[in-house]
């Protein structure tokens, strides 16, 4: 008698999730459709979320510098808000430092005539000094800033808004009223907030505003160590010298400043998670809906398999792990589709919609954990149903 219970097999657990998700496959595929539409919603907020930051960012990581130096009461770096020229002229003075460029800028003042219409559009406008060395990492700018030494010239963005006609290969244009000549193109990208951008030198920046170079209103000063000199140390000196009034930022300090903003002062930011949000609720909705009439249908089985004598735990996994691979099942299409929407939109929007990793993984997580909600939500339906009274 023992000897058979040492040998007596094993219960073995049939892989009940995974077969009732294949036993239809028709009705797989309208479960897919319906949680592929809330996943795809999902990953297009997500996707704006992160377009709308990489695009108010490419200016701050298109500066070449190692420490900036900003008025502290500026709240955000796409604001005009200048430094007292006569700090801008002891930063020039202090040791350790390789270069200084005053980065001469103005995000809401100028209008651009565009060719295509003849409509006026504001657009930003950066102004570098053509024989310091290259302010911007751009290539483009750094290798045709020479261009600018002559009088009313411009190098344009390509990739502005298209209405602009700044991708129409002119080589005359209109700034506030003035004949500008272009003499080159780079890309840099609109904003939500700025349609288009174009470039100029310090001495054309200045007669826009009627002074005289030396005393126009710089934005930040672009600051490059010598080599070798320690970034924290360089600011930490930096900031002695200077005013309480100055804020000192490294690079990444600097993107960090203005992401904050982005995040935590603009709206744009709570309207694309409230769009995550509603994705999210339409898919628990749906996945709910699916998952309830799945078990409506097989509740039978689950009593059946009750009266064998198997526990509620295990139904429970059973439905859970069902309902995780529908989820899984309506990702996969959804994100491949994404590809295509971001990839057209990009192209109509002018916008950096691109899937990464950090998109694909916090989708997923929003994916499995509507359908898990839904199945826990809908499982109560098989752990009150009675074998006796279902036959």
């Amino acid at each position: 008698m023992t000897a058979l219970v040492l040998f007596r097999p094993a219960r073995r657990r049939v892989p009940l999730a995974w077969r009732n998700l294949l036993a239809d496959r028709w009705r797989l595929a309208r479960a897919s459709a319906g949680i592929a539409f809330a996943v795809l919603l999902m990953l297009v907020q997500l996707g704006f979320e992160r377009a709308f930051f990489d695009a108010s960012l490419a200016v701050v990581r298109g500066l070449d510098g190692d420490l900036f130096v900003m008025n502290g009461s500026k709240y955000r770096f796409g604001t005009r808000n200048p430094l007292p020229v006569r700090d801008f002229e002891t930063i020039r003075k202090l040791a350790g430092i390789e270069t200084v460029n005053p980065l001469y800028a103005d995000w809401m003042d100028f209008f651009w005539r565009s060719p295509i219409d003849d409509k006026p559009h504001l657009v930003r406008v950066f102004a570098v000094d053509p024989d310091a060395p290259p302010m911007f990492q751009l290539p483009e700018i750094a290798s045709q800033q020479a261009r600018l030494k002559g009088d009313a010239t411009l190098l344009i963005d390509r990739k502005s808004r298209r209405f602009l006609g700044m991708d129409s290969g002119i080589t005359e244009a209109k700034l506030d009223g003035e004949p500008m000549r272009v003499v080159g193109t780079f890309v840099l990208g609109p904003d939500f907030m700025s349609d288009g951008a174009v470039v100029m030198s310090s001495a054309t920046f200045a007669k826009f505003f009627r002074v005289t170079s030396p005393v126009m209103p710089v934005e930040a000063a672009v600051i490059r160590l010598q080599r070798g000199d320690d970034v924290l140390q360089a600011k930490q000196r930096l900031a002695a010298a200077l005013p309480s009034s100055l804020r000192v930022f490294t690079k990444s300090e600097l993107i960090q400043f203005e992401s904050d903003f982005q995040e935590k002062l603009s709206s744009a930011a709570p309207i694309f998670w409230l769009g995550t949000l509603v994705g999210f609720v339409v898919g628990t909705l749906i996945s709910y809906q699916i998952i309830y009439t799945e078990l409506s249908d097989r509740l039978p089985q689950y009593a059946t398999l009750k009266g064998i004598g198997y526990e509620n735990a295990y139904l429970v996994c059973s439905v859970l792990q069902q309902a995780a691979l529908t989820g899984i099942a309506g990702y996969l299409p959804a994100w491949l589709l994404c590809l295509a929407v971001y990839r057209a939109v990009g192209d109509i929007a002018l916008l950096p919609l691109h899937m990464t990793l950090q998109l694909t993984l916090i989708s997923l997580i929003l994916t499995l954990g509507m359908c898990l909600l839904a199945g826990a939500i809908a499982i109560r339906r098989v752990i009150a149903a009675d074998p006796a009274e279902i036959f």
